[in-house]
């Protein structure tokens, strides 16, 4: 049975029919291939600089589309510690989705702290460029959430995802560079987790399969990596070793853009690549993108 054989026998063929692009839509074959962006310098010119290597956000976002766009903002931490998405490389992302056509522009996470201090020390309102057209929204409840279905889970096989994730047009991920305690990095495929609503029960299963469960029917049509100042060891939520790298990495292959970002810095005083990443590397074996270097299209820029 294939995949959309599956999907009308488990859903329905209406409901299906229902679900958002990007959730069990064609085997993952993203608009710019393994290509990933790297642009270093001037912070405040990050954003573009990488996203234009992919073509610009025009060929992401269309004109009255409704994006979402998920930072990190999941601490109450000091916004330079890196536990959290710089607000100044969110504000940019937002500016080039309002000038690539966007009606709307949300920008949401499930915060793990109290939401009100996370916003506040994030700076993350800050990035709210046009109140007209862009909103914050903290989700701090159940009902904020529906059920979805992993038809090729093999953790997990449904989870309560955010609403408004399934109610956009485009999605963004748009996390920081950290490290974490229990899978080593926390990136791109690791800040979905942000998206649901228990991130606990994917503790009590083997949460490296579990991360990559998550990313088989939440497919990002972009992941853009704040790695202005990476978080090396006392992650996810800080203090620890603060990195300053001045760097965004972006592209359309999640596996593509994690797997690279491991590689640009040291964490825990280590060094080692993608494929030392569990869930990275269950990803990849889901056939959910590239993991390998050599194999991408890397493109560098200095702003």
């Amino acid at each position: 049975m294939n995949r959309r054989d599956f999907i009308k026998t488990g859903l329905g063929i209406a409901a299906a029919a229902m679900l958002p692009r990007r959730l069990f839509g064609a085997e993952p074959k993203q608009p710019a291939g393994s290509a990933v962006a790297v642009a270093r310098g001037a912070r405040t010119k990050l954003a573009k600089g990488a996203v234009d290597q992919l073509g610009g956000m025009g060929r992401f976002v269309r004109p009255g589309d409704k994006v979402c766009i998920k930072p990190n903002i999941s601490f109450a931490a000091n916004s330079e510690c890196g536990a959290t998405t710089s607000a100044d490389v969110a504000r940019q992302v937002v500016q080039l989705c309002l000038d690539a056509g966007a009606a709307r522009v949300v920008l949401f996470d499930h915060t793990i702290q109290e939401a009100a201090l996370c916003v506040e020390r994030s700076g993350i309102k800050t990035a709210i460029v046009d109140e007209t057209k862009v909103s914050l929204l903290t989700l701090t409840k159940e009902r904020q959430f529906a059920d979805t279905p992993i038809p090729n889970g093999k953790e997990l096989k449904s989870v309560k995802l955010a609403k408004v994730l399934l109610e956009s047009d485009k999605f963004i991920n748009l996390p920081t560079a950290k490290s974490h305690s229990a899978t080593g990095v926390s990136l791109g495929m690791k800040g979905l987790l942000g998206a649901i609503w228990d991130r606990g029960a994917l503790h009590k299963v083997n949460l490296h399969q579990a991360i990559a469960d998550l990313a088989s029917v939440v497919r990002p049509d972009l992941t853009i990596i704040d790695a202005t100042r990476a978080l090396t060891s006392g992650g996810p939520g800080g203090p620890g070793k603060t990195v300053g790298l001045n760097m965004v990495i972006a592209g359309a292959d999640p596996v593509a853009v994690d797997s690279y970002t491991v590689g640009i810095t040291q964490w825990y005083n280590k060094s080692f690549t993608g494929k030392g990443v569990k869930h990275i590397v269950a990803a990849a074996e889901m056939g959910l993108g590239e993991i390998d270097t050599a194999k991408m299209s890397i493109k560098q820029v200095t702003v």
